[in-house]
Parts: C-alpha cells; structure tokens; sequence
C-alpha cells in the first residue's frame, strides 16, 4: 500500500508514469465539463477524506475535483472540527479513518504529523502540503513544463530564487529523481533543509546552491518562486528585506533561457517575490500550473489506490 508522503516515495518510474498518466488523463477530457466523471471512472465506489490544518485554495479545489472526476467521492474536515484537534492521538485517528475511508490526504503545519498519520495508517496517505515539503505541488510543476515545452522534464534546468522552503525542497527531491539540473538561489541564512539536500546528492542530483539571483536563474528553461513569509510563519521584516534582491522581475526573467517561462505556487504577493507584468506576462504558466494541481493529483490517486 504506497504513500504519497515526498517525491523520493516512488521510484523515479513511478513518478514517470504520474506524470503520463495526467498527460493523458487531462488529453482526453480536452472540451469537457469540469463536473463530467471521466469516461471509465476508475475510483467509483472509493472514498477520500482530506484533512486540513491550514488554510487552502488550489489543494482543496484540485483534490476535490480530482477525486470527483475518478468517480470517487469525498469527505473534507479542518483539524479543529475533529476530535484530532480536541487531543486524540494521530495514530487512533488513522486507525479510524483507515476503517472508513479509501485514502486520506493531510495539510498540516508539521511534517512528522504527516509520517505518523502513515505510519499507524492501513490506507494510503497523501500530502498536501507540509512545512517541510510541498510534493503534489511541484509535480504540478513538472507537468506544466513539459506541456509547455513539449519534452520530458529530464536533461532541463530549473532556478528557484527566493526563501529556502517546502517548495525547494521538494523540487531538491524531483532533480535528484528525474535529473535535471537545478539552481536555489536563496538568501545567505535561508538555505533549504540540509537533510533533503544530502539525500538528493547522493542520489546523484545536480543541485547549486548559491546566494544570487542572477546566477541562479542565468540561461535555466524555468524560474520559479513562492511566497517570501510561508503560511503559519510571523511576517519578519528582516526577511522580506534579505528576499528583496530575489524578486522575479522583467530584468531577472531576462537572464533566462530564450523561451523560458515562470512558475509560482500561487498564492502570489504581487510586488514582492514577483511583479505584475511577469506573473501576468507571455513567460509566465501559473494559472496553467495551478489547474494542473488537478489532473496530476487524479495521477497520484491512481498511484496510491493502485489503479495505475
């Protein structure tokens, strides 16, 4: 029974097959409505729950439709709305869900929350987000960019350029596996987590970090960034200021790759990590990134549920 808890839970073949079976997925619905149960409704009969401790737009639309679009349905609660909130352990609360539902997918503050929901779990367990790594997200990523350049993310060059978090991490993990090239072009201070850094490394990854912008995004095929404050943190002024010479702007997307395009998570801080005209320029793909929360999701219910 596999998990979805990091990009290093499958093999680097399983995130391949992920990422073609969107690709198809998404093809064949081409002119659909987005309520329309896919043709063969391979999870009809199942159920998802999702359990969210923070805030959420693109996670809690893109799964819900996800699992919808498969024929399954769902169950959404906040942690406060649960007895996990009131003081019962996570392991009894995966003991129990795992008796009631299919899979169950968990955006939560804390990263070992997620490994203890699994570890105690009998059902897959998704994440949705953690402070330490962002996975469905950057596979998200991956998809857009090859839709947009029409090849295979393996053998490109990527940039992030901002503060070294959860998304870095997990684009660390999705080089190392699917070998491209990056650069994390962070703040000195705000480096991503060691721990993922090492692993990638061994794995082979070809990762540079640096503390520069310019030399981070210079001739990559992407760039991408996120917020400066992450969700839950006290906005530090001492930070954005350390974050100000990363700003995505005109200038910096310039130093790119002829044709590269632009990535943001989303939710955006127009005029701090990234300025209007590049967000909302020809460079950019993040309304096409954010739908493609969806259909690689569907992918990674498949993967998980073993219908893929």
């Amino acid at each position: 029974m596999p998990h979805f808890l990091d990009l290093a839970t499958p093999t680097a073949p399983g995130l391949r097959a992920i990422l073609d079976e969107a690709h198809r997925r998404k093809a064949a619905r081409a002119g659909w409505p987005k309520g329309r149960v896919d043709a063969d409704a391979p999870l009809a009969g199942h159920t998802l729950a999702m359990i969210f401790e923070k805030p959420s737009t693109r996670t809690r639309f893109s799964f819900d439709m996800a699992a919808r679009q498969l024929g399954a349905t769902t169950i959404v609660a906040g942690a406060g709305e649960m007895q996990l909130g009131r003081g019962e352990t996570i392991a009894d609360t995966a003991r129990v869900l795992s008796r009631m539902v299919d899979a169950v997918m968990l955006r939560t503050n804390r990263h070992d929350k997620l490994e203890q929901l699994a570890e105690h779990a009998t059902i897959p367990v998704i994440n949705g987000l953690t402070d330490l790594t962002h996975p469905c997200q950057v596979m998200a990523d991956i998809l857009t960019f090859e839709e947009r350049m029409g090849r295979p993310v393996t053998g490109s060059t990527w940039a992030y350029v901002g503060d070294g978090n959860n998304m870095t991490n997990s684009l660390i993990e999705a080089s190392a596996m699917l070998k491209f090239d990056l650069r994390v072009g962070v703040p000195h201070g705000l480096d991503p987590d060691a721990g993922v850094m090492a692993t990638a490394c061994a794995r082979g990854g070809c990762i540079d970090l640096v503390h520069n912008a310019a030399a981070a995004v210079d001739g990559a095929d992407v760039v991408v960034t996120d917020t400066w404050v992450s969700m839950g943190q006290a906005e530090a002024k001492e930070k954005i200021a350390a974050c100000q010479p990363f700003q995505v702007n005109k200038a910096l997307m310039a130093k790119a790759a002829p044709g590269a395009i632009f990535l943001h998570c989303l939710p955006a801080h127009r005029g701090d990590e990234v300025t209007d005209d590049v967000l909302d320029g020809p460079q950019s793909a993040a309304w096409d990134e954010a739908e493609n929360r969806l259909h690689v999701q569907k992918a990674i219910l498949l993967w998980c549920l073993g219908a893929l």
